[in-house]
């Protein structure tokens, strides 16, 4: 198998289409998924712009973050009253 120029193209319009490595490699038979998947950071396709939604965000992550407040120096102890 080699890639050609139309093998190359079908990988880029179904890389951006959002098509996962193993559905692009039975597209185009004749290739792996890793294979894809070399061909596509060769390429540079790495970044996609209409790919998979992200992934959730904890909670900490949606929350405004609130700067910490330095904690105020220690008082020195009292010395023990004497008897």
């Amino acid at each position: 198998m080699s890639w050609t120029d139309e093998r190359v193209e079908t990988l880029k319009k179904m890389w951006a289409e959002g098509q996962s490595a193993s559905q692009i490699a039975k597209e185009l038979g004749g290739v792996t998924r890793n294979a894809v998947i070399g061909k596509v950071h060769r390429l540079g396709l790495s970044n996609r712009v209409g790919g998979a939604p992200d992934p959730v965000k904890s909670k900490a992550d949606t929350e405004p973050r609130v700067e910490a407040k330095p904690a105020a120096a220690a008082k020195p102890a009292q010395p023990a009253a004497k008897p």
